[in-house]
């Protein structure tokens, strides 16, 4: 029986938030850790028990060939916070903000989860399959949002029970939302608690980095880019997960909300500009990763990642200098992680 040792990872420059000091209580009481990644902006110590800091002066101190390339300043230097989970052996890496506060159906999860499937649609607004009003997730088609539902799912039929080695849970009170929503029509908002869906391969929603768990075969898709707007660093990564997780023969699940979101402050006319290369974009940025031809299995997971930021530097999403931090990546997710070839 594999020992469980959960990781969780925040990037923060910020003394302890309430929030925080909540996930860090609840994580305590399930024999977990937080790995706090710092920036040059502080925090410079964190007196909160369960947790360890990683300053910028450590980060440049620890042994990954990724850690003297991330720029300064940026929210993917929590992919440092990620490969030093993977290099203490942790058997499921949980990731979040220092603005979110597990609520009460926050728990360690397992892979093993009970789902009802969504399939045949191309695009899924999983946030109607959680409220009857209009909203939808950062990163979603904005031609799309007025479907009331992508898809439609039977409530009535069984849970199925399916192994997913990427998971994300919603988010109450501030949820994950691009800026126009933020702009228009911006409330407090609390979803459904409705059943666990998963997105079946074919079928696109993007996730954050909000509230999201992950196991071992998938690790290698956790990679954050640097170079590309804040907004869409996360929103970029989900969907080349999401299309590397199809050649595993998985799909993504959602969960009701797990989480309430205290949202730090924003400026939301610049989130709006750092969302415009997604609203222009997104749409293509599939299109590409869909017609990029990656081999099937789990011993093809670091290659097939490679293959499609090949492919989307060639159609200028990304500079090409961020392939050296995704070969930087590789290279250590191979040196610390056993399971990896």
């Amino acid at each position: 029986m594999i020992e469980l040792n959960v990781k969780t990872v925040v990037t923060t420059i910020q003394a302890p938030t309430p929030c925080m000091v909540e996930l860090a209580r609840r994580v305590r009481d399930c024999k977990g850790e937080i790995l706090v990644i710092g920036d040059t902006k502080g925090p410079f110590s964190y007196d909160l028990p369960g947790t360890k800091l990683f300053t910028i002066e450590d980060q440049l101190k620890m042994p990954f060939a990724l850690a003297s390339l991330l720029p300064t300043k940026h929210y993917a230097r929590k992919n440092l916070g990620y490969l030093e989970a993977i290099r203490q052996g942790a058997t499921c890496i949980y990731e979040t903000d220092d603005d979110n506060m597990p609520n009460t159906h926050w728990a360690f999860r397992n892979q093993e989860c009970g789902v009802h499937k969504v399939q045949g649609g191309q695009w899924v607004n999983v946030y109607r399959l959680f409220a009857d009003s209009l909203i939808w997730p950062r990163g979603f088609p904005l031609h799309l949002i007025s479907n009331a539902k992508s898809v439609e799912v039977d409530r009535s039929e069984v849970l199925e029970t399916v192994m997913a080695p990427i998971q994300q849970g919603l988010a109450d009170g501030s949820p994950d939302v691009d800026a126009i929503w933020r702009l228009v029509l911006d409330r407090d908002f609390t979803f459904d608690r409705n059943p666990s869906v998963l997105l079946t391969p074919g079928t696109w929603c993007p996730f954050n980095s909000q509230s999201t768990w992950w196991w071992p075969v998938a690790y290698p898709l956790m990679y954050l880019p640097s170079f590309c707007s804040f907004r869409m660093t996360d929103i970029w990564r989900s969907f080349i997960a999401q299309r590397c997780l199809w050649a595993l023969g998985a799909g993504l699940v959602f969960h009701a909300a797990e989480a309430i979101q205290e949202r730090n402050q924003h400026n939301l006319m610049r989130d709006f500009e750092d969302e415009i290369p997604g609203y222009n974009g997104n749409m293509r940025l599939v299109k590409v990763l869909e017609e990029t031809d990656l081999p099937v299995g789990p011993e093809h997971v670091c290659d097939n990642l490679v293959r499609c930021y090949e492919k989307l530097i060639a159609a200028d999403f990304f500079p090409s200098k961020e392939m050296q931090l995704v070969l930087g990546w590789i290279e250590d997710v191979k040196k610390i992680s056993p399971s990896q070839p």
